[in-house]
């Protein structure tokens, strides 16, 4: 339900309650459940009401929905059966005893047996618990007082306990101010109408069954009150009929989340600002005002004007013209989030521009962020790059082998004869950094690319004999991967950095046609299709082949899945020439769904794409062919003006509003829809900005930063699918690893004129921030702080033991979810209302420790907060099992990388313990620390977990045996002196060797397994201590968060601040509020974002301003950042 629909319960139960209708008004509260009145409580529990108030409390909680709830319900049937008892009723007592007492038998059965025996006692009060039982009136006082305090503290009543604050009448308020609205709207105004229904609308017309009256008293309310004495207030200014001061808010015409089906003057005018559930809805243009009235600007459902071009909310039209080259303008047709919003008019029809190529175009790809580059290539081995804004081909490449010499005498041979490839195939990475080639002879090649003309070339792989038919970029096991197929029957995995060859899978008769990597429920795994017809697929092992599928046919195939990744679409012709282009049944291996349409003598394979999740598009018979995938018949077709070949190569670009298809004359036809001519327009006269794709400084290893939207995937339809999401390791209780990435040294330098500054950012205008909102009110400090493994979620927990997470959703601006700071994530509950809550330490919560993990496919959350660790189901908040109760109670955990069923728990007797899940049994205790346990961190490479402690030491353990390796005590800077427990977190790079130590005086980089220090980096006292730090999620950055409420930006290769952002440029101003970070997060895939735990309770995200792109520059090596490996803060400020 909405917020304003929530609203409108409480405006009716005060209402209701105005009126005497008390029945209806409890009633009310208790389905709803929005409110739960106290004061009824207590007088049902006062007057012994016990079902009455059960059935109540029903509307609110269940018995095991937490310990709150299942201790209010036991002292409730508990005092029933004793009353039972004091009156001598025992068989009432039984009954109770069986139907009401006996469920929490399963949560204390000594307890329940405790209670049986009562039965065997004259009076109950000779049961020294219950030897201070008085009479029946002060026992139920005493619980009741109980009662109230469980309730108070149960995180389902939070917010469920205030009344909001309310004028009188408030809902006779909003029903006389929209009448009063009608009469404004009338062509012909009486002075005082006659409203005699609330059913129909007014309008002063002498046939209107609402209609004007005799003249009456000017301060008569419209609407008659049911009577009451004085039960309905003047209006005041809102009195009948006072002229309109201004035009009435678009946003009050869409006020209730399900629009009402009566029609009334806003019935289908949907406010930008609102996602209204009746997707059907269309925004309408006002009708001129009436001439009586010119003050007066509304919307009615007749309007004759459709408003086409709606903007994203928020965007004005200047700054739609205006936008930065890397943001798509969405939301210009008024779409709704469901599929049904989208129409054959959606489709990219129009020819809006051709591009002569000079050669037979073989394959395209769109950029995945900078939507109108398009990449090329050709039958003579050409690589191009256009950019359709300008018109222009602003990169090209011939094809060369770069180095002959390391490639075997069969390539050498082949190029001496011939020195000519034609390309199989061109993909771009999901973040648009790298793309690879697939050449017709032997050879892959990878380049990156910088924006403009700048392609380097990253790397060249003698993949296959013969010719290589296919290349995908994939993710497995946190790895950025090339996946490639070729003419010798072979799939194989390529390291995408190094190049290394990591898999090599065999098992097809024919040459392999294509591949097509994807994720799903966690698991990795790559399709391949043969020219024989058979589909086999593969997980990231040496197993061999898990599947073995018959293409339709026995066609050559392609296969793609659409946008979100939940259908697999393929399409493929065979040596008849018979194509086909079918859905697949993944779970069972079988066609779902045959489209009908394509020719049945195709010459050539028939190419096809997908787009929006809901269309199938395919080159045949000299035409572009679509369909709805969700209905086999041919939705339309077109010629693109004519001259395509019989079988065109064909390619959306990511938002399906452009179409590429390649032509008879060696060319390009580029296609678009409305929104797609837009944006061409937009970028049109407009100077490339090389900076929005990928920074000049990016070199071989930039590829691996950051891969994109939350939910993509490689393949061959890799614009269009989800990417896996590379994961990072959080000083918060996760071990998931970053992405594979080496430090990029002085690549940010500047030139050697310009002098260095540190960029200062203490205004709000200066960044992006966002605080995400709270619906708990609640100001306990945030303790711990993680994205979730999408990066579309943040999980905070705060001090009380209390979860919080927020979703980033769909919305008009963002068809697929997206985190930034310009969409305000959604506070998440399922549901049934509950949080997710630790069990506190009974003996010093204040002094209790927060831990928590999450596991890989966020389904899971592992959590303590000084009591029994609790496992928490992330859909529903369910607590599934808590375990390990205290002392010594958990202070950090770790899941262990390789098995989900391993943690690694931290403890405040500066233990370790490794612990086996499934089988609920401690496998080994480490001891090597001499204070808590307060960060661990798996390498997976080294095979080692780092502990860190309060005691400022860490220690470097084995995975295999768990014996220690080595330990080293922290470098405490001269002249600081260490507080004698400080929490020290730990945390490894990318590259699984290199590890942050965070501690309160420093920040530390070690190479293990050995620990030696290679960086430190002292902030200058001034600053304050440091509370958290973390990597970012490419591991080229450190962001740190301080004591002050200032954030520094650190480059990681040299530990230099290059950016400081003041606590003035996120926190509103406050001068008696001492607000800081306590925690600071990376997103997994945004390598300029990051969220900050305040000690308020408070979660804000920061990003850069988009026009800068990042977090300031590097200070040049010639500025300072020399050799030495301890870099002060003192010195970073000197060079501002």
């Amino acid at each position: 339900m909405s917020s304003l629909s929530r609203e409108l319960v409480f405006l009716i139960l005060q209402f209701l309650d105005e009126e005497k209708f008390k029945e209806t008004v409890h009633r009310l509260e208790q389905e709803s459940g929005f409110f739960f009145n106290i004061r009824h409580f207590e007088e049902m529990v006062t007057n012994g009401e016990w079902d009455e108030v059960e059935k109540y409390l029903s509307g609110f909680t269940k018995v095991d929905d937490n310990r709150y709830s299942m201790k209010i319900f036991f002292e409730i049937r508990k005092q029933k059966y004793l009353e039972a008892l004091d009156k001598k009723d025992r068989a009432k007592a039984v009954e109770i005893l069986v139907k009401d007492l006996k469920v929490f038998s399963a949560f204390n059965e000594d307890l329940f047996k405790e209670i049986t025996q009562l039965l065997t006692l004259e009076n109950f009060r000779d049961n020294e618990q219950l030897s201070k039982y008085g009479d029946t009136k002060s026992a139920r006082g005493i619980m009741l007082g109980e009662l109230k305090k469980l309730i108070e503290a149960n995180p389902l009543f939070r917010d469920k306990l205030n009344f909001p604050t309310l004028k009188n009448s408030r809902l006779r308020t909003l029903i006389n101010q929209s009448l009063n609205w009608q009469h404004q709207l009338c062509k012909n105004p009486k002075p005082n109408p006659d409203i005699k229904t609330l059913f129909v609308d007014h309008s002063c017309g002498q046939s209107q069954p609402n209609g004007a009256r005799a003249p009456s008293p000017v301060n008569n309310p419209l609407m008659g009150a049911v009577p009451k004495p004085a039960g309905f207030l003047p209006l005041g200014a809102h009195g009948p009929f006072q002229p309109a001061q201004a035009a009435l808010p678009t946003s009050l015409a869409g006020w209730m989340g399900s629009p009402s089906a009566v029609p009334h003057p806003s019935g289908s005018a949907v406010p930008l600002g609102f996602n209204p559930q009746n997707n059907s809805a269309i925004i309408k243009r006002p009708r001129t005002p009436p001439t009586n009235n010119p003050a007066v600007d509304y919307q009615t459902a007749d309007s004759d004007h459709v408003l086409k071009r709606t903007r994203a909310f928020g965007i004005s039209e200047e700054q739609v013209n205006h936008l930065p080259v890397n943001i798509l303008p969405v939301g210009y047709s008024g779409q709704s989030h469901g599929q049904s919003s989208y129409s054959s008019d959606d489709l990219p029809k129009a020819m809006v521009m051709a591009l002569n190529q000079g050669s037979v175009v073989k394959s395209m790809d769109f950029h995945p962020v900078q939507q109108i580059l398009l990449l090329v290539g050709t039958s003579t081995g050409d690589i191009m790059i256009w950019d359709l804004s300008s018109r222009e081909k602003i990169a090209h490449k011939n094809f060369k082998v770069w180095d002959l010499g390391v490639c075997s005498m069969t390539v050498q041979a082949s190029l001496t004869n011939d020195y000519t490839a034609s390309i199989n195939r061109v993909t771009w990475s999901a973040d648009g950094t790298l793309f690879g080639v697939a050449y017709s002879k032997h050879i892959v090649q990878i380049y990156s690319y910088h924006g403009g003309d700048d392609l380097r070339n990253h790397l060249e792989i003698e993949a296959h004999a013969g010719s290589v038919n296919d290349i995908a970029f994939s993710y497995p096991n946190k790895q950025l991967c090339i996946v490639t197929c070729g003419e010798d029957k072979l799939i194989k995995v390529w390291d995408a950095v190094t190049g290394n060859k990591q898999y090599t899978f065999e098992g097809h008769e024919a040459p392999v046609y294509s591949v097509c990597p994807h994720y799903k429920e966690n698991i990795q795994f790559i399709f391949s299709t043969a020219t024989d017809g058979k589909i086999k697929a593969w997980l990231y092992d040496n197993m061999g082949s898990r599947v073995d599928y018959d293409a339709p046919g026995h066609s050559s195939t392609t296969m793609a899945y659409n946008a979100d990744g939940t259908r697999l679409f393929s399409c493929g012709t065979n040596k008849e020439g018979e194509s086909y282009i079918v859905e697949w049944n993944e779970s069972e291996g079988a066609v779902k769904r045959t489209y009908n349409g394509l020719g049945k003598r195709s010459v050539g394979v028939v190419q096809f794409d997908t787009t929006k999740n809901r269309f199938l598009a395919a080159g045949d018979e000299g035409l572009v062919k679509f369909w709805d995938m969700d209905n086999v018949n041919l939705l339309t077709t077109i010629d693109a003006e004519g001259g395509l070949p019989a079988a065109p190569c064909i390619r959306f670009n990511k938002e399906g509003i452009l179409m590429a298809v390649s032509t008879n004359d060696n060319g390009i036809k580029v296609l678009a829809n409305p929104d797609g001519l837009r944006l061409l327009r937009t970028m049109e006269n407009r100077s490339f900005d090389p900076s929005r794709v990928a920074s000049s400084s990016v070199v071989k290893s930039s590829a691996m930063t950051t891969f994109g939207a939350a939910n993509a995937s490689a393949g061959p339809n890799v614009m269009d699918r989800p990417t896996p999401i590379p994961s990072m390791v959080p000083m918060n209780g996760d071990n998931r690893s970053l992405v594979d990435v080496k430090p990029r040294i002085g690549d940010e330098s500047m030139d050697k004129s310009r002098i260095w500054k540190l960029t200062d950012i203490t205004e709000p205008s200066q960044c992006r921030s966002l605080r995400l909102p709270d619906a708990t009110s609640s100001t306990m400090l945030v303790t711990r702080l993680i994205y979730t493994n999408t990066g579309l979620g943040i999980l905070a927990l705060a001090a009380n033991g209390v979860h919080k997470l927020w979703k980033w959703m769909k919305n008009d601006r963002y068809k697929i979810p997206k985190a930034t700071t310009s969409v305000t994530p959604t506070f998440w509950q399922p549901t049934s209302g509950i949080l997710m809550t630790n069990v506190i330490s009974d003996t010093n919560p204040e002094e209790s420790v927060s831990c928590f993990a999450l596991s890989k496919n966020d389904s899971y959350v592992m959590s303590a907060s000084g009591g029994k660790i609790s496992l928490f189901n992330m859909m529903t908040f369910k607590t599934m099992t808590t375990f390990m109760p205290p002392p010594p109670a958990a202070t950090f955990l770790a899941f262990h990388p390789q098995d989900n069923n391993i943690i690694a728990i931290g403890m405040d007797d500066s233990s370790i313990q490794i612990y086996n899940v499934r089988i609920d049994e401690v496998k080994t205790k480490l001891k090597g620390h001499s204070k808590r346990i307060t960060g661990l961190a798996f390498s997976n490479v080294l095979n080692v977990l780092v502990s860190s402690g309060a005691d400022s030491q860490l220690c470097i353990w084995s995975t295999e045996g768990w014996e220690k390796q080595t330990n080293k005590q922290l470098q405490i800077p001269p002249g600081r002196v260490a507080a004698p427990v400080v929490d020290t977190r730990v945390q490894f790079h990318n590259d699984q060797t290199h590890l942050l130590a965070v501690h309160e005086t420093q920040i530390a980089i070690y190479e293990a397994p050995k620990l030696e220090c290679i960086k430190q980096w002292v902030p200058p006292e001034t600053s304050g201590l440091i509370t958290h730090a973390t990597y970012s999620c490419d591991g080229l950055s450190v962001f740190v968060s301080f004591e002050d409420g200032n954030v520094g930006i650190l480059t990681a290769s040299t530990l230099r601040l290059r950016c400081r952002i003041s606590s003035t440029a996120y926190l509103p101003s406050n001068p008696n509020s001492k607000v800081y970070p306590v925690v600071i997060a990376a997103h997994p895939t945004h390598i300029n974002q990051f969220a900050l735990g305040l000690t308020d309770g408070g979660v804000v995200v920061l990003e850069p301003q988009e026009s800068e792109g990042k977090w300031g520059t590097s200070p040049p090596l010639e500025n300072g950042a020399g050799p030495s490996n301890i870099t002060t803060g003192a010195a970073d400020q000197g060079q501002r």
